[in-house]
C-alpha cells in the first residue's frame, strides 16, 4: 500500500510560482510512473505532467509545457511540480497519482491551487 500526500498549494497572483510536493510512504516510487492531474470546478480531471521514476523521462500537457517542471528526489521519495508563470486557468485541485502499469494505482487527497488575476 502506498500513501501519497500532496502539499504546496495555495493562493498566488497571476505570473507567480508555486511548487507542489508529493511524498510517498509505505513503499518507494521505484518502478512507478508518477503524475500530476488537476480538476477545476465543473470540469473533468485532466492530465498535467508525469515522470517515469526509473528512467526519469517526463511528459507534459500542452497547456503547461514551458511553464511547469516535474522532478523527483529519490532520497526523499518525493515528486515535485514546479509551476511558473501561473495563469488563472491553472486554478484547480491538483492530485498526485502513482501507477505501476498493470498493477497498482494510487491517488493523493489533492491540494488546492488558486491563481488570482
Amino acid at each position: 500500500q502506498v500513501q501519497l500526500v500532496e502539499s504546496g498549494g495555495g493562493l498566488v497572483q497571476a505570473g507567480g510560482s508555486l511548487r507542489l510536493s508529493c511524498a510517498a510512504s509505505g513503499r518507494t516510487f521505484s518502478s512507478y510512473v508518477v503524475g500530476w492531474f488537476r480538476q477545476a470546478p465543473g470540469k473533468e480531471r485532466e492530465f498535467v505532467a508525469l515522470i517515469n521514476w526509473s528512467g526519469g523521462s517526463t511528459y507534459y500537457a500542452d497547456s503547461v509545457k514551458g511553464r511547469f517542471t516535474i522532478s523527483r528526489d529519490s532520497a526523499k521519495n518525493t515528486v515535485y511540480l514546479q509551476m511558473n508563470s501561473l495563469k488563472p486557468e491553472d486554478t484547480a485541485v491538483y492530485y498526485c497519482n502513482a501507477e505501476k502499469p498493470g498493477h497498482d494505482n494510487y491517488w493523493g487527497q489533492g491540494t488546492q491551487v488558486t491563481v488570482s488575476s
